[in-house]
């Protein structure tokens, strides 16, 4: 590639970099020069053994002028039992700014470049390391926000879902093969069973579309779930957040119109990341801070994946409820009943709302009470599918299931082809057309263009 050159010898730093926090920082270096400029910076007293996968201890000082630069450790890692594949060795210095950014530097001016973003990992794909599959589940893993999210990034690591892909490829190249056999030896062989051919097809398609249903499963576990809490001004919102984030996030007072803005915090329920909006409370005002506030309060609303609308029991179902409910009952909602501690229970019975809400949950926010109530109803919206949601094991990015649908629309013109009986070479291109796509998602078939959009997204060092 041009940009993603598979050549010389590359350095980066490979761990955060934050000012005066971290106790260790790696610098890493990986090409046919590695071993060299490890063995030019760094010093080891004794009689240590610079053997693979070996860990050495000395210092790493400037080659003119011998100053010290850092009491460090030595990783070791020969080809091809490394990352990239290639000579690979890592300075473990000690962690901050100063010590990373020198060794960098030296390691720079004794030959290596700096590493573009992802390009330990292109090579190590570039070298049959990795397939684009683990790749990608790598740059996941790295930005997981949930332990699910985690484990699905392990998953992918692991080949699940590179494995059902290439079973999915083999058996159309299977297929292919059987027909370009009759199209090059048709009077040697028997014909063509079309309806086992078409029956293979749907059999082929029916698996794609099972993994499909996985990317918004996907989508939900990258990017995470963003729930607003919306209501009129002293409904609880603040409170109900403070109580479920275990922390005091929001103001909290008996004053409507406290929270002027949109508070947020982050949370997992049932291993899903989630992103938690309190807005200011819904209303008309003269206000124009609070005006302010309450106009974001219904942005928030209108791109959250679920809303939470929030009422006070004592109040019961008010006018103001009614008109808050009509802007944002287009999105999945649960209706959150408030301080329920302050009434009886049979007020809480009767109380009017719109049939048509079939989600509700009773909370006293102040007294930690129906949190657990309100994430079990939660995570019973997203695996009704309501909001994003699928089978846990396994998830497919954006392209991959780009990819996919592509593959699928091939192979039902594939279908369509033989029913009309067109010639068998009409059967091939589609099939091939297949075959391309399901082979761009494990990296048997790959462009300039994907590898570039795919490792630009990875942190420099990776």
């Amino acid at each position: 590639m041009s940009e993603f050159a598979n050549t010389g010898t590359i350095a980066a730093i490979a761990t955060a970099v934050v000012p005066q926090q971290g106790s260790v920082g790696i610098v890493r270096v990986s090409g046919s020069q590695a071993m060299t400029i490890a063995q030019t910076l760094f010093h080891t007293p004794g009689r240590q053994i610079w053997e693979t996968h070996r860990i050495v201890y000395g210092y790493i000082r400037h080659p003119q002028t011998q100053q010290l630069i850092d009491e460090a450790l030595l990783l070791i890692m020969k080809a091809p039992r490394s990352y990239t594949r290639e000579d690979v060795v890592e300075f473990h210095c000690h962690g901050g700014i100063m010590a990373v950014q020198q060794v960098l530097q030296l390691c720079l001016e004794q030959g290596a470049r700096l590493a573009q973003p992802g390009e330990f990992t292109l090579r190590a794909f570039l070298n049959g390391r990795l397939d684009l599959t683990q790749a990608e589940s790598i740059a996941d893993l790295v930005g997981a926000r949930s332990p699910q999210a985690a484990q699905t990034a392990l998953a992918g690591l692991q080949g699940k879902l590179a494995h059902p892909i290439r079973q999915l490829r083999a058996n159309c190249l299977d297929i292919l093969a059987e027909i370009e056999a009759r199209i090059d030896f048709e009077e040697d062989l028997p014909l063509l069973d079309d309806k086992a051919i078409i029956s293979e097809i749907e059999k082929i398609a029916a698996e794609i579309t099972s993994l499909l249903a996985t990317k918004d499963k996907g989508e939900l576990l990258r990017a995470g779930l963003k729930v607003a809490i919306v209501g009129r001004p002293n409904v609880g919102k603040s409170s109900l957040l403070n109580a479920w984030s275990q922390s005091d996030r929001a103001i909290v007072t008996d004053l409507p119109g406290t929270t002027r803005d949109v508070v947020e915090s982050q949370l997992v329920v049932g291993g899903i990341p989630v992103q938690v909006l309190d807005t200011a409370g819904i209303r008309e005002t003269i206000d124009q801070v609070e005006k302010i506030g309450v106009e974001r309060s219904r942005r928030a609303a209108s791109a959250a994946d679920l809303v939470l609308l929030t009422i006070d029991a004592s109040d019961g179902w008010t006018q103001g409820d009614q008109e808050i409910y009509e802007q944002v009952h287009h999105r999945p909602l649960i209706l959150v009943i408030n301080k329920i501690d302050l009434v009886e229970t049979k007020t809480i019975t009767y109380l009017k709302y719109p049939n048509i809400i079939n989600q509700v949950v009773t909370t006293a926010a102040s007294q930690n009470q129906g949190i657990d109530t309100l994430e079990t109803a939660i995570l019973e919206i997203v695996q009704s599918g309501k909001v994003q949601a699928a089978d846990m094991d396994l998830a497919i990015n954006q392209r991959q299931a780009a990819a996919l649908t592509q593959a699928k629309i091939s192979l039902k013109q594939v279908q369509t082809t033989i029913t009309e009986q067109l010639p068998l070479d009409f059967w091939t291109i589609d099939l091939r057309g297949a075959i391309q796509a399901l082979g761009e998602i494990t990296g048997e078939e790959v462009t300039e263009s994907i590898l570039e959009r795919i490792f630009s997204r990875f942190c420099i060092g990776k």
